[in-house]
């Protein structure tokens, strides 16, 4: 009466097994299923659980097959983590389950097992660290930015000109030729915020005109079905408004916050910029550095941890499933690498005895509520209800085993 288990493919992290159910054990487990069934269910004539075994079999026989086959599927996969001591990276998955002519039960099991990490190369490397010097540029960048949040638009007559804001009515012709009820929008000239047919016939126009002319439609226009086609397309135009941004000045250094002057301002900016570039330049070198590591310590990866992986990112980024198709095998590449990155950080912190713990925690809460001249509690249970916690522990871990890596490996300077 034993489950008989046969391994049939060992692949990477896959594994399949063939398991069979001798017919006695499959007729046992029916029975069990039987007895438990006629306790739930009622039948005419009978109390609960005095019904006739063979009357219940046969009323019930599609709940009480199911049941047993759910047992025999806990039994099996018991008996599979026994025999193959399987270290498992998901849960298992039962297929092509059947009943053979003599009552017996078979199916294929299909499980993905937990990588095997050995980390034989782990120092030597050398990465380049990205340049993190902040230039006038980027400087202006943001001031250009600030300037933009500060303009103001004022209507004007006449005709309007790029840069301009138009409110517009437009109407696109149906397939039959006619013009429905237009719908107003709100578009900035040049900005490609409409089609280039719509923007010239537009910028033609006066305050409380209305004009219709053929518009063709650009061939990358993102509607396929729209590409190429001329359509005659009615505007009525019914405001123009001009952008007036502030000057560069003292005065607006002021309004932007507690700055004497607009050196001031332009040294906070700086200073801000300087301090993301040295993250993301860090950042950088730390993945380069844990790429090269991946790439000298290969292991098999379970393809549903990929799987998650690429979930995570579409609802991160919020990737429409079009564009995860689209491009299926950069999205898994990026997938493939970030999961085997994690992986190596969790090694090497368990290993070595880096990983955050709760003192650690309590320490990083307190220096940030130190930084944010706030109570401790205050600051733990505003991180804790925001999920932060995890990712502060995280961080920490993270820090720890760069820490251990950058003292076995050279960073230089690009």
């Amino acid at each position: 009466m034993e489950i008989q288990i046969t391994a049939t493919k060992a692949e990477g992290a896959e594994r399949r097994l063939q398991v069979a159910v001798p017919a006695a054990r499959v007729a046992e487990a029916r029975n069990k299923a039987a007895a438990r069934v006629s306790k739930q269910v009622r039948i005419p004539g009978f109390r609960p659980g005095k019904a006739p075994a063979a009357m219940v079999k046969k009323q019930y026989a599609q709940a009480i097959d199911q049941e047993a086959v759910d047992q025999l599927l806990r039994e099996a996969f018991e008996a599979v983590l026994a025999q193959e001591k399987l270290d498992l990276a998901t849960q298992p998955h039962a297929h092509d389950v059947k009943f053979g002519e003599d009552e017996s039960l078979s199916f294929e099991l299909h499980c993905e097992v937990r990588p095997t990490i050995e980390l034989a190369k782990l120092e030597g490397f050398r990465v380049m660290r990205p340049k993190s010097d902040v230039t006038d540029a980027m400087v202006q960048e943001q001031l250009d930015r600030l300037l933009e949040q500060r303009a103001t638009w004022t209507p004007v007559e006449g005709k309007p000109a790029e840069g301009d804001l138009v409110t517009v009515t437009l109407a696109t012709a149906e397939e039959d030729g006619t013009i429905p009820e237009g719908r107003e929008y709100r578009l900035v000239m040049g900005a490609g915020q409409a089609i280039t047919g719509i923007e010239e016939l537009v910028l033609s126009m006066s305050i409380g005109e209305t004009k219709e002319q053929p518009v063709k439609w650009p061939e990358d226009f993102p509607d396929e079905s729209q590409r190429g086609k001329t359509k005659p397309v009615r505007a009525t135009l019914t405001e123009i408004k001009k952008k007036s941004v502030p000057a560069l000045d003292d005065a607006f250094a002021a309004e932007m916050g507690d700055f004497a002057s607009l050196a001031a301002l332009k040294e906070t900016i700086e200073k801000d910029l300087a301090e993301n570039l040295v993250r993301e330049a860090d950042a950088a070198a730390r993945t380069q550095l844990l790429d090269e590591i991946v790439t000298a310590n290969p292991f098999d990866l379970p393809p549903s941890w990929v799987k998650q992986m690429i979930q995570a990112y579409a609802e991160a980024y919020r990737i429409p499933q079009e564009e995860i198709l689209k491009f299926g095998d950069e999205i898994k590449g990026m997938a493939e690498r970030q999961v085997r990155r994690d992986l190596i950080i969790d090694t090497l912190a368990e290993k070595h005895a880096l990983v955050a713990t709760e003192a650690d925690v309590d320490a990083k809460v307190a220096e940030v509520a130190g930084k944010r001249g706030e109570d401790v509690g205050k600051t733990y249970a505003a991180l804790q209800k925001a999920g932060r916690l995890r990712e502060l522990e995280r961080s920490i871990t993270e820090e720890r085993v760069f820490a251990w890596l950058l003292e076995r490996n050279t960073i230089e300077q690009a």
